[in-house]
């Protein structure tokens, strides 16, 4: 078979559970590995990318070399690099530190590039990296990875504009060894009479009570989003409920669907010192940015929080994907971390046109 009817070759790095190799996956991709520092998140990535390796490293220490052999890859193996450098010191909700080590985790991003030599990458961050530092940060990423041979672009994308029911907001890199520059692909809902997806198109379906991993649907689903994440399965999994307390039960049930701590009397709005305190859902609205916290957010009419397969629906990741790991927390935070399958799919599929 000629390398021309291959799949083309994924290599991701600050993989976590891979929600942007799996959107490359169903775009017809072959994944090689998936590298990252959290066991967990590597078991989901390995449950979930049958025939791919993993790789358990911390690539601010490790041997960039030493990897890529763990890996069994070698240049000219891989076809696209992706990935996500942890962007703590890059987010809003962090310190904004120019001068933080997380912030250049981005330079192990470069050092694979210009060892494996892949045809592209897509490089995944927080908005508000190419803002902070007057644009310095952004700036200095965009010389290194066009001094590695890239044309490169980037771009802000909503993930609610490309059919997930979340308004994600998350930039991105492309680069393509050739020279041509990546034309993003455009806004496919919220256009043209084409709405947004719903929280409630994603999860109505679900129930408000735990279900044990591999048990049936309860019931129909109620919308073709939820046909479309159900595809194949017949079973539910990572349904597991997060109990409160009942004062704190009490609490939730006082916000309306769509509302927040100021829906709540006011010498209530003290008690959660955060400023998305007490928030539910909108039933009637794509959901705001899914985190790994998960503390703060409640479901739109159950009194508690989303579960992880609640909250992997609003992330686009179909009902088959299993999540791994210790516990439900962990679930919840692989979720967090990842990328939205579907808007990686978009972004591999206009690729492919480069490849």
């Amino acid at each position: 078979m000629t390398r021309k009817k291959q799949k083309p070759t994924v290599l991701d790095i600050f993989s976590g559970c891979g929600g942007l190799s799996f959107g490359f996956k169903q775009a017809r991709y072959r994944i090689l590995c998936g590298v990252d520092n959290w066991n967990d998140s590597l078991l989901t990535f390995k449950h979930n990318h049958k025939g791919a390796n993993t790789v358990l490293a911390d690539l601010s220490e490790e041997n960039i070399n030493q990897v890529i052999k763990k890996c069994g890859i070698k240049v000219g193996d891989v076809d696209v690099i992706v990935g996500g450098p942890p962007c703590q010191g890059f987010s809003i909700s962090g310190k904004r530190n120019p001068d933080d080590p997380r912030n250049r985790l981005y330079i192990s991003f470069v050092s694979f590039l210009r060892k494996v030599k892949p045809r592209a990458f897509v490089m995944e961050n927080v908005p508000n990296l190419i803002s902070m530092a007057n644009g310095k940060i952004r700036d200095t990423i965009l010389k290194e990875l066009r001094e590695s041979g890239y044309e490169v672009a980037y771009r802000i994308l909503k993930a609610s504009d490309y059919g997930v029911p979340q308004n994600r907001r998350r930039v991105f890199f492309v680069g393509i060894k050739t020279g041509e520059k990546f034309q993003f692909p455009e806004p496919r809902y919220g256009v043209d009479n084409h709405r947004y997806i719903t929280v409630s198109e994603a999860i109505s379906d679900l129930p408000e009570e735990a279900l044990p991993d591999g048990d049936p649907y309860p019931n129909s689903p109620k919308s073709d989003y939820q046909k479309e994440m159900r595809g194949k399965s017949k079973t539910v999994y990572n349904h597991e409920i997060i109990n409160h307390n009942e004062k704190t039960a009490e609490i939730i049930a006082m916000v309306p669907d769509g509302g927040n701590y100021k829906n709540l009397p006011k010498h209530l709005w003290s008690t959660r010192k955060v400023n998305i305190a007490w928030t539910r859902l909108n039933s009637g609205k794509p959901s705001f940015t899914i985190d790994t916290g998960h503390n703060h957010i409640f479901h739109y009419k159950y009194n508690r929080v989303p579960t992880a397969r609640e909250s992997a629906r609003i992330q686009s990741f179909p009902d088959t994907f299993v999540f791994l790991g210790k516990n439900k927390a962990s679930h919840l935070k692989q979720v967090g971390n990842a990328v939205p399958p579907k808007l990686a799919s978009v972004i591999a599929e206009k690729l492919l046109k480069y490849l």
